[in-house]
């Protein structure tokens, strides 16, 4: 199998999981909105007794804000908690299931499997970066200008490093 060969249908091949990879890189953009997330009720008992901040970290909701408290009952934004009894009420804004386990790919960490994915992904990125500077004999006009815009595409990067 030729060079070129290889380079082709690998590329095609990681094309279809580049749209995939393109779709959940755009969503994870907008994780620290509410934007592509949907309203879920949720009911719990938690431990009676906690204050706001252990609230919020129970609740995953960072920076729970208490709206009031009249003893037994403490409101905040998102719902309700009985002081005494733990019961728990309130609406989280979650990514639809689908969408949750697509942005999973971009965030998995070594405890995850699918880093392995991420690893062989990013390898078979670079073998396609890399080969196509063989696509081409070197004293052609459009290797060298594929040097040009390689060079621009590097330099692109740096600036919006700094920016």
């Amino acid at each position: 199998m030729s060079f070129r060969i290889l380079h082709r249908y690998l590329g095609y091949f990681l094309a279809g999981i580049m749209m995939v990879y393109a779709l959940s890189g755009i969503t994870l953009i907008f994780r620290k909105t509410d934007t592509f997330k949907v309203s879920i009720d949720k009911e719990l008992v938690l431990e009676p007794g906690l204050d706001a901040t252990a609230l919020g970290r129970a609740v995953r909701i960072r920076d729970l804000k208490t709206i009031e408290t009249d003893g037994t009952t403490l409101i905040f934004e998102q719902g309700a908690y009985n002081l005494v009894t733990g019961q728990t009420n309130y609406t989280a804004k979650e990514l639809p299931v689908w969408l949750d386990k697509l942005t999973h790919l971009h965030k998995a960490t070594t405890e995850d499997p699918l880093y392995y994915f991420n690893i062989i992904f990013g390898l078979a990125l670079l073998f396609l970066a890399i080969s196509s500077f063989f696509m081409f004999a070197k004293s052609s006009l459009i290797f060298k200008k594929g040097l040009w815009f390689t060079l621009g595409g590097i330099i692109l990067v740096i600036i919006m490093l700094y920016v």
